[in-house]
């Protein structure tokens, strides 16, 4: 499974950084070794379903430390038996614009 997802915890920053908690996500998601990137918006995983969701779960908490509230958007692509679609799904894309 992918899983794309963006988390941002509430209050904090004065002017409504979020970098220094989306910074502990993305280590938590880092550290847990699947797969995965990060771009402006969102941070990717792929792994088995129970996996990749306990990372994101870990990640979500490590991003709330110190707030009360924290937002959390997460898209899945749930297709069984693919492996490598980190990459794969960009590639097919990629092709098309060659």
């Amino acid at each position: 499974m992918l899983v794309a997802f963006s988390v941002s915890p509430s209050g904090g920053d004065p002017e409504g950084g979020v970098s220094e908690a989306v910074a502990r996500a993305v280590k938590v998601v880092r550290d847990s070794g699947l797969p995965n990137s990060t771009n402006a918006m969102f941070t990717n995983v792929e792994g088995e379903w129970d996996e990749v969701m306990e990372v994101v779960k870990r990640a979500v908490e490590a991003a709330g430390e110190g707030s009360a509230r924290v937002s959390l958007v997460l898209k899945a692509d749930i297709r069984p038996g693919y492996t490598g679609q980190l990459e794969a799904k960009v590639e097919r894309v990629e092709q098309h614009l060659r």
